[in-house]
């Protein structure tokens, strides 16, 4: 199985999915774990093939979150959701593109250039983490394991067709993924199946001793609580906003309500809730990620690591030259406006109101995850764009439109394939469930996808 992966890497590099590939240690984890099936000791991924988004520490291997500021890094340590997998013997199989520091929705602000969509390499794969997307869609591994701040897992699933999983903030330890957004980011894997998103998810999530931030509940059997009971009718919601709005390509509302009618004829109820806050959801997390993401990125100056002008001059001097010549420029305007709005004449006027529309918007999503079971909207209002369209960062803000929700809520979200637009190009189905209630999430996702074939 890993020289399949390897002979399709080598045959597929003009996607720019890997980053780096580590063919010679996988094939050496490969031989280990045949010896330990073997002996009837192998783990529950014994030879399930992964790849690293390139934001996932993975010791003594470079890692670079897509940006020259990080040139030459290598990790020191594992990351401990890429830690468990290992343990259950996945074979790690390389790094994959993305946008610097998980900043974008289209894989195209890489240092190393963009990613291309396997269903039309003239198009992107979205993003941010579009290499770990693509890996799974053009069967360069088996999975990947990708973050998701505002939508990097789920928009690009649903550009590339492929199952991604966001679960609920504090599910699985962020120690040893690079940050952006502390308060959302959170791991998520990328698959074919929804079995596989469901073990890979029983194995990673549960506490750590290195992230006094993750959740100490308990980590439920979720391969194990697949079966979903079709005769118990739900109630599902969904958002006339985002099926009305004008930004929502044709194809994607009619593969919406399809599966809206597919689910009205299994007797389930399917009802309009108003979310009138949804106006709200994009300027609150786009103020404060980048506020998170102008504190989280002052460490790289290029004094400890990473790269270093070779202008030099004075210290101060030397920090902006480094900082100006090694950031991309979305990610020297995400530091600059989060500062902006973290500076003292501003701070209150954008920072602390943003927080407080926060957690207008959780209060309000949860309130209606308290009275229905899910809430069933598109992924992503297009399908997949062309490569070099939305110049206008404001255009490519706008694809995270569907996505950044359940990331302010802090609640798990899901996006299945379903069907392609008249060009081809997938199109996503996003489901989103309570908190920590991911095993019926994915007990229905399962179910919506082998029903609604």
């Amino acid at each position: 199985m890993v020289l399949h992966y390897l002979e399709n890497i080598r045959r597929h590099q003009h996607f720019n999915a890997f980053l780096a590939v580590y063919d010679q240690e996988a094939l050496a984890q490969a031989d280990r774990i045949d010896q330990k099936l073997s002996d009837g000791t192998a783990g529950r991924l014994a030879g399930m093939v992964i790849g690293l988004k390139d934001v996932l520490c993975y010791q003594d291997h470079r890692v670079q979150a897509g940006s020259r500021i990080l040139d030459g890094f290598q990790s020191q340590f594992t990351a401990t959701a890429v830690q468990r997998v290992v343990d259950e013997d996945a074979i790690i199989i390389g790094h994959q593109n993305c946008d610097e520091f998980a900043m974008g929705s289209s894989t195209e602000n890489s240092a190393f250039g963009p990613t291309r969509n396997a269903a039309n390499p003239g198009f992107v794969p979205g993003g941010s983490s579009g290499g770990s997307a693509v890996a799974v869609q053009a069967n360069l591994c088996t999975a990947s394991l990708g973050s998701d701040t505002g939508g990097s897992v789920r928009q690009p699933a649903a550009f590339c067709g492929v199952i991604g999983l966001k679960p609920t903030y504090s599910r699985i330890s962020r120690h040893g993924l690079v940050a952006y957004g502390s308060s959302f980011d959170i791991i998520g894997p990328f698959t074919h199946t929804v079995a596989d998103a469901a073990l890979l998810l029983e194995v990673m999530a549960g506490a750590d001793d290195y992230d006094s931030t993750v959740s100490h509940e308990p980590v439920p059997p979720y391969s194990q609580q697949l079966a979903f009971d079709a005769l118990k009718p739900l109630k599902i919601a969904y958002l006339p906003e985002t099926l009305d709005n004008e930004g929502l390509h044709p194809s994607v509302k009619q593969a919406t309500e399809r599966t809206l009618d597919f689910l009205r004829s299994e007797g389930h109820t399917v009802e309009a809730v108003q979310f009138p806050l949804l106006k709200y959801v994009l300027p609150t997390y786009y103020i404060l990620t980048m506020a998170e993401a102008s504190s989280n990125l002052s460490r790289y100056d290029g004094v400890k690591f990473g790269y270093r002008s070779a202008h030099r001059g004075s210290l101060e001097e030397m920090y902006k030259k480094t900082r100006t010549e090694a950031f991309g420029e979305e990610a020297k305007r995400r530091i600059m406006l989060g500062t902006f709005v973290l500076s003292a004449d501003y701070y209150d006027a954008y920072y602390t109101k943003a927080q407080k529309v926060r957690r207008m918007l959780q209060n309000a999503t949860r309130k209606i995850l308290a009275e229905y079971d899910f809430i069933v909207l598109p992924t992503t209002p297009t399908p997949a764009f062309a490569l070099g369209t939305h110049a206008n960062p404001l255009e490519m803000y706008l694809a995270d439109l569907f996505t950044v929700q359940a990331s302010i809520a802090g609640v798990p979200a899901i996006s299945v394939p379903n069907g392609t637009d008249e060009q081809g190009l997938p199109i996503g189905l996003q489901i989103i469930g309570d908190a920590f209630q991911e095993a019926r999430l994915l007990a229905f996702s399962q179910y919506v996808l082998a029903r609604n074939a």
